[in-house]
């Protein structure tokens, strides 16, 4: 009976070992070509307002205080290029009335400081907005959580007011809706409120998909090469309004 005993528990300890060694390669595999773009202790590699962004416990923390309420909408950017084609991977913690997002193919708005104008995924604490497409500074909103969308081409030379005059309740008029991801409020009980979330954003060429806990929030393709951009700068959002506070971390990045 011993002698079967030490055999079934040799038995169990190989089994353990080899799964804990396949969960460990999937892992490897799966962050296979990633790059950590945050060390974790210091704000080395991104530039921004210090009044604003700090790092603490290991995490960027973005905070608007009572004494700081902002004017316009404050960036922290990633100084490591201009990605294209990349897949960006995180984790983000917000407050319930905070508002942020991750830029990305972002260029300098010169008219505020530290501000980005580009596509943006986009982040609150009250998860209404969390996961849709907006183009901060530009066409606006370009999917909303739960849509997939074909943005239309437009004319060269657009002129700002022509670009103003497609946009209706903060919101791009020139696309289809070309199919569904699922329903509003089904997504947004996917993201944890006051908690962390993974998000992951690919984007490849016109097509830029927006991933939440591990589900495709929105999905755009993007037709308009007039006001679209194939790279640019990457940065995070601290937003005009109600002081808050957001964090993230693990923030790591994969060209494609």
């Amino acid at each position: 009976m011993k002698t079967f005993i030490k055999y079934f528990s040799l038995i169990s300890l190989s089994v353990f070992i080899i799964i804990s060694c396949k969960s460990s390669q999937t892992t490897s595999s799966s962050e296979k070509g990633f790059k950590t773009i945050f060390d974790g202790k210091t704000l080395n590699g991104w530039q921004g307002d210090t009044k604003y962004w700090r790092v603490e416990n290991g995490n960027i923390v973005g905070e608007i205080t009572p004494e700081t309420l902002l004017k316009t909408n404050s960036f922290l950017t990633w100084q490591g290029g201009e990605p294209a084609d990349f897949e960006l991977r995180a984790e983000f913690n917000i407050t319930e009335k905070g508002n942020s997002g991750i830029n990305y193919r972002s260029v300098v708005f010169p008219d505020a400081p530290n501000a980005l104008k580009g596509y943006q995924a986009d982040i609150d604490g009250a998860n209404r907005y969390t996961g849709q497409n907006y183009e901060e500074r530009g066409r606006t909103t370009l999917a909303y959580r739960g849509q997939i969308t074909t943005i239309s081409p437009q004319p060269n030379s657009m002129t700002k007011e022509e670009v103003r005059a497609k946009v209706q309740k903060n919101a791009w008029t020139d696309l289809k809706v070309t199919g569904s991801l699922g329903e509003n409020e089904d997504l947004k009980a996917k993201i944890k409120a006051e908690d962390w979330n993974e998000i992951r954003l690919v984007v490849k060429g016109n097509h830029l998909q927006h991933f939440v806990n591990g589900i495709l929030m929105s999905d755009v393709t993007d037709l308009d090469t007039e006001n679209g951009k194939s790279k640019g700068l990457l940065g995070v959002q601290v937003h005009v309004g109600p002081p808050m506070k957001v964090q993230y971390r693990n923030v790591r990045i994969k060209n494609l």
